[in-house]
């Protein structure tokens, strides 16, 4: 796994032995930030389930202003620190090793993001779990926008329910990528 574009391009990244973490695939990785990077330089971004950070640190690459990643297993958290180190992009990132829910509600309050990007582990209905939290939270900003990192087979009927709009679904093979806002709100994505 490498940094894909921006000022740590082509740096690799480390990764935990095994499937714990499914680091998404760097031809996964280039589509998504095909599609957001235009909307990318100075924003605020949160990764969920943060894994060894690829996402969040591929974002402050292509120029977030800052990253806060999320992550309970201390080892992945550690490879999310190293690869902060080796990409030089740690003065720019915060790191909570929590489960998702604990920090985001100690996150509440202290900014919004305009990206919340979330990669659970998957078939435990987590990004459900999040969603109708952030659904009742101001962590997301305004113009902000949630991207879900799923399989193919996961269900996002509830939208609706939780005040949210699906803007688009990008399939993949094995997985697929859900943008999010808030309903009401013209697409940005």
């Amino acid at each position: 796994m490498r940094v894909i574009a921006g000022s740590a391009k082509r740096l690799q990244l480390k990764t935990l032995d095994g499937m714990d973490t499914r680091p998404t695939t760097d031809r996964i990785k280039e589509t998504l930030f095909n599609m957001i990077s235009p909307y990318l330089y100075d924003c605020i971004f949160l990764d969920l389930f943060a894994g060894s950070g690829g996402i969040g640190i591929e974002a402050l690459s292509r120029g977030a202003m800052e990253a806060v990643f999320v992550e309970k297993n201390p080892n992945a958290m550690a490879c999310v620190k190293e690869n902060l180190m080796r990409t030089r992009l740690a003065h720019k990132a915060a790191t909570m090793s929590a489960d998702v829910m604990t920090a985001l509600y100690k996150l509440e309050g202290d900014k919004q993001f305009d990206f919340i990007f979330m990669d659970p582990p998957y078939g435990k209905l987590l990004e459900k779990k999040v969603l109708g939290y952030l659904s009742e939270s101001e962590l997301l900003a305004d113009e902000g926008v949630i991207i879900v990192e799923a399989s193919r087979e996961t269900e996002f009927d509830y939208l609706e329910d939780f005040g949210f709009t699906l803007l688009k679904t990008k399939e993949y093979k094995m997985n697929k990528h859900v943008f999010i806002e808030p309903a009401g709100r013209k697409e940005i994505c």
